[in-house]
């Protein structure tokens, strides 16, 4: 009768671990979800389009408060694509999906990026694919690093 108990107990223990198990997958998952902001307005039509250096420079005015370094040069943007419409889309990440900013840079970044005279509409995705590791970080920004 005790290796009844005993098997009962272990059988209980091993799925309350499962079930904690599986809530942090879910946590995390959670925190994983697409996250997407949104700023500016269509551009009118014939307007003059902001150039790509003007969009990595209004980029670099964005930084990551806990470590004081711009989006850019810390390698969080992925990609830029520039519509002919003058729309601008931004695929960009954050060091960790646990990021205590995550909800807000993506928006820091739309907001900078439609400030920019010649830029419409513009949507930060933030993606997680590939997970961002120091190695992404600018030559400048790796030294910032090495003076801390």
């Amino acid at each position: 009768m005790s290796d009844t108990k005993d098997t009962e107990k272990t059988l209980f223990e091993a799925l309350a671990r499962q079930e904690a198990a599986l809530n942090q997958i879910d946590a995390l998952a959670d925190l994983k979800k697409d996250y997407v902001a949104y700023a500016g307005e269509e551009l009118e039509e014939g307007a003059v389009r902001a150039s790509k250096e003007e969009i990595i420079e209004a980029l670099k005015t964005v930084q990551d408060p806990e470590i004081m370094i711009n989006i850019y040069d810390l390698g969080l943007v992925y990609d830029l694509r520039q519509k002919d419409s003058g729309n601008v889309e931004i695929d960009m990440t954050v060091t960790t999906p646990m990021c205590p900013v995550a909800g807000v840079l993506p928006q820091q970044a739309a907001d900078a990026v439609a400030d920019l005279s010649g830029v419409g509409r513009v949507e930060v995705k933030i993606v997680w694919e590939p997970a961002w590791t120091p190695e992404f970080m600018s030559d400048d920004a790796k030294m910032m690093f090495e003076l801390f």
